[in-house]
């Protein structure tokens, strides 16, 4: 019997009882410490003003945790991108090259300073940033790498700084996914140039929008903060946003390592469903866990990934499709393509994520996971005929 479920147990789907009635575990999550942030901003009267402490002491304490001189805070990880890139005098003419299968606003931000994006095929067991592929998109136009770290999957940092200095290209590495993660010794967000933080609502440091910008570089720093000013500051992250992020920053390892050892008991329990492989790494990391992700073989478990995933939602399960890869459906004019991007469209068609909250649950939250999707495996012919 497929996943050790009962026969009896039929899926949401079918008319059954879902595994998690009352829905996905909410994020962000209730903390008192948020609370009190946010009371002590409403008394002392930060919450309203457009300078006070929280900012400031966001991106010290940033910058403390980094190991990086500078932190430049924004209104999301988005616009963080985009500042970089002009604060890196990336413009028209240049090159930027990326994975086709990426985050899609880290392509338009490139179109947004009039630069080309170059795309290049990812690995083939995590679904990441290929450096080999790099290395063969290098050109005399070059100017930056965007190097994103998705789905709990990271790229070998050490091998895309080699080939970025060889050419005298930037990294801009989007650590939008992994705040706190450890990649080959070092903080995610600290190996290029310039490394980004989002602090969207589902993300791991939450605080509905924002973003930052490190970097090791003053003249970045100063260019990206003389670009935000307009006689006020363009995009900003809020007083109160700052001082509800920073409770949960003192708190990103703590819940990091919770989230590890969920990521490995969800894992361990789906290896048993055939068409389900974790996204796997290529080098030394403690990744971080915004998504855990799947490469999802439809033919191999039965199902086409949306049936797949609406069953899993239907069961209260936060499993979602991943992102569309970044040459699907635009024009050719829009990109230069290097080589084939096979695998970057073996993701397109077949990336599933599991939302991260479930992985900071209690063991039976995580039970959850191995029982919804044993009944979905178990049923699923019917799953795959119904209407």
């Amino acid at each position: 019997m497929k996943g050790h479920v009962d026969s009896n147990m039929r899926p949401a789907l079918l008319g059954g009882t879902p595994v998690r009635p009352e829905g996905p575990l909410a994020w962000p999550m209730a903390d008192p410490d948020i609370l009190e942030a946010l009371q002590s901003a409403y008394r002392e009267g930060s919450w309203g003003q457009y300078r006070g402490v929280h900012v400031e002491r966001l991106e010290q304490r940033l910058a403390e945790y980094h190991q990086t001189p500078f932190v430049q805070t924004c209104g999301s990880g988005t616009f963080a991108v985009e500042l970089a890139l002009r604060a890196l005098k990336v413009g028209p003419g240049d090159e930027v090259i990326l994975a086709a299968y990426d985050y899609p606003g880290n392509f338009l931000s490139v179109h947004a300073v009039g630069a080309v994006p170059v795309l290049v095929d990812v690995t083939a067991n995590n679904w990441n940033l290929d450096p080999v592929k790099v290395e063969e998109a290098l050109s005399p136009a070059t100017r930056a790498i965007i190097v994103s770290h998705l789905h709990g999957g990271v790229v070998p940092m050490q091998e895309v700084m080699e080939a970025a200095r060889g050419a005298n290209a930037a990294v801009i590495e989007d650590a939008a996914q992994m705040a706190g993660a450890v990649i080959e010794g070092r903080k995610a967000g600290t190996w290029g140039d310039v490394g980004i933080l989002s602090f969207g609502g589902s993300k791991l440091l939450s605080a509905g929008r924002g973003g930052a910008l490190l970097t090791p570089l003053a003249e970045v720093c100063q260019r990206a903060r003389v670009y935000q000013h307009r006689g006020n500051i363009l995009c900003p992250l809020s007083e109160l946003q700052a001082a509800v992020l920073l409770p949960q920053l003192e708190k990103l390892d703590t819940r990091n390592a919770r989230r590890s050892e969920g990521a490995r008991q969800v894992c361990a329990d789906l290896k048993r469903f055939p068409g389900l492989e974790p996204f796997l790494n290529p080098c030394a990391s403690e990744p971080g866990y915004y998504k855990l992700g799947f490469q999802f073989d439809g033919s191999r478990f039965g199902l086409p990934r949306d049936r797949f995933v609406a069953a899993c939602r239907a069961e209260g399960i936060a499993f979602d499709e991943g992102f569309r890869a970044l040459h699907m459906g635009r024009s050719p004019s829009r990109f230069r393509q290097v080589g084939t991007l096979t695998e970057a469209e073996r993701a397109h068609a077949g990336t599933v994520v599991l939302h991260h909250p479930v992985l900071l649950g209690s063991p039976e939250d995580l039970e959850q996971v191995r029982l919804a999707v044993g009944k979905i495996a178990l049923h699923a012919e019917e799953l795959r005929n119904l209407g």
